[in-house]
């Protein structure tokens, strides 16, 4: 298991950004001085600066797999197979990117409150929503023991 490197880490995050997954880097037929996964995991947990480059590299897999998906859908196929397969991979495609990039590629979802005309739920402080979260349920506890309260 060799030991961390800024120049091995480079090496992960260049390869993870043009497109390969961690598995075949790190996998059976790796490269010479390359670790396996489970130690690449480690660095993530013990090294911040490779949890940031890590991260940056995800993200500029995201980007070329939505390159990669213009174009799959710009391609020549030939019959409906071709079009079927096309489609898997772009399936496939926006669904990693999806995940490696959320806010850039995710669904864009509004949590709301009971009907759909409510505004989006928003905790601008946390400490702030754990109180409020914390009187809701002595509320509830209240009300379930008998006893009056708001």
């Amino acid at each position: 298991m060799p030991d961390y490197t800024k120049a091995i880490a480079d090496r992960i995050c260049e390869r993870l950004a043009g497109g390969e997954s961690l598995r075949l880097i790190c996998g059976s037929g790796r490269a010479k001085g390359l670790p396996g996964q489970t130690t690449v995991y480690r660095w993530l947990a013990e090294n911040d600066a490779f949890q940031r480059a890590y991260v940056l590299a995800r993200e500029a897999q995201a980007d070329l797999y939505i390159d990669q998906i213009l174009e799959i859908a710009d391609g020549e196929g030939e019959d409906a197979r071709d079009a079927a397969r096309d489609r898997l991979r772009i399936d496939a495609r926006k669904w990693v990117a999806a995940k490696l990039a959320p806010r850039k590629y995710g669904e864009k979802v509004a949590v709301t409150g009971g009907a759909e005309s409510d505004p989006p739920i928003r905790i601008e402080d946390e400490r702030q929503a754990a109180a409020r979260i914390a009187a809701i349920l002595e509320a509830a506890r209240l009300r379930k023991d008998g006893h009056e309260g708001g």
